[in-house]
């Protein structure tokens, strides 16, 4: 019996970015930053598990925001003192679309610059 590679695909998109120069008050800010990782989420078409925040005090802290989704994770955190934020997409599924969600960060935090990775995590042999 022949085993349809399709089948056994992993389908893995990992998108990775640094974001600069963004608003201060919007990387102190715990529950907004919590909501736009739940709205990148859905629109990354992903399954939530679980979602977590914190604060991290200090002159260098800022805020860290997990879900951890069926298809993987996103990853947001960031560094009030340096305007600076690193976002970390990783799905897994033809389904799920990071650039979607990656999008709906860019719009909402509005970074003056940004540099953007993208990596295709995806598995090509048995």
């Amino acid at each position: 019996m022949a085993v349809d590679i399709n089948d056994e695909m992993v389908v893995g998109k990992h998108l990775y970015a640094n974001l600069y120069d963004v608003d201060r008050r919007l990387l102190e800010d715990e529950e907004m930053l919590r909501e736009l990782i739940l709205d990148a989420v859905k629109a990354a078409h992903s399954t939530l598990i679980e979602i977590k925040s914190w604060k991290v005090g200090g002159r260098k802290g800022g805020v860290s925001v997990i879900a951890l989704v069926d298809e993987s994770h996103i990853a947001l955190h960031t560094w009030v003192e340096y305007s600076y934020a690193t976002l970390d997409i990783y799905t897994c599924g033809a389904h799920t679309d990071p650039w979607a969600a990656f999008n709906l960060v860019i719009k909402t935090l509005k970074p003056r610059r940004y540099k953007v990775g993208y990596a295709d995590r995806s598995q090509t042999t048995l």
